[in-house]
């Protein structure tokens, strides 16, 4: 009976053991598996974007969410960082990046965005070549048959323009820039490798003035 006892005892050790084992497996392979939350909020874009309202100030922005909800948010601090792109009058179109519920570390005036940016061609320096910002995400090309933009998004304070290279085998490239400077007529973005500077397109007007004389009837005789 004393025999009996021990194999018993024996063999609970040996179960609990094996199952300790196996709990320890299952606790390893869930740290292994890539965190589900974590990939999301890597991907997700965390900027705030609505329209300008009658009811903001120097220091202070009131943003009507696409949402529908009113905010007011404070941007004396990302002023003084240089983080403020675009200014902002009512009824302009806005992307803001919050420090916290109340205050802005980044704000982008989406509406000073749109337009048509060049810079001299660097072949020759004679002509201009450059990029074409359109409402709805559009992107078109400027006398730059190299390269075909396709599209353009703000995501998480950063311009991301899609666009096809010539000879790259139409292979789509998406690339982040960081915003430097925009102004009226200033856009500066880089990467980590190169710096663009655009200024805003306008017609050329010929500076040659030419004075019309009245007609007489001198003017019609054959």
């Amino acid at each position: 009976m004393k025999k009996l006892s021990t194999i018993v005892l024996v063999a609970a050790m040996a179960m609990s053991i094996g199952s300790c084992g196996k709990k320890g497996g299952g606790n390893q392979q869930s740290v292994n598996e890539p965190d589900s939350t974590a990939v999301v909020s890597i991907n997700r874009d965390s900027t705030l974007y609505g329209i300008c309202g009658d009811g903001s100030a120097m220091n202070t922005l009131q943003l009507i969410t696409d949402v529908g909800d009113t905010v007011y948010v404070g941007i004396a601090e990302a002023n003084e960082k240089g983080q403020c792109f675009g200014g902002f009058q009512s009824g302009d179109r806005m992307a803001v990046m919050l420090k916290n519920k109340t205050t802005a570390r980044q704000v982008i005036n989406q509406s000073a965005l749109l337009g048509e940016w060049v810079m001299p061609n660097p072949i020759d320096g004679s002509s201009e070549m450059g990029i074409r910002i359109k409402d709805g995400g559009i992107a078109e090309s400027i006398d730059q048959p190299s390269i075909i933009f396709r599209s353009w998004k703000l995501f998480n304070g950063k311009l991301e323009i899609v666009a096809v290279r010539e000879g790259g085998g139409d292979v789509v490239e998406t690339n982040l820039y960081d915003l430097v400077a925009l102004g009226p007529d200033t856009l500066i973005f880089k990467d980590s490798e190169e710096t663009f500077e655009y200024y805003r397109y306008h017609e050329h007007k010929s500076n040659v003035n030419i004075e019309l004389e009245e007609s007489s009837i001198e003017d019609f005789k054959m």
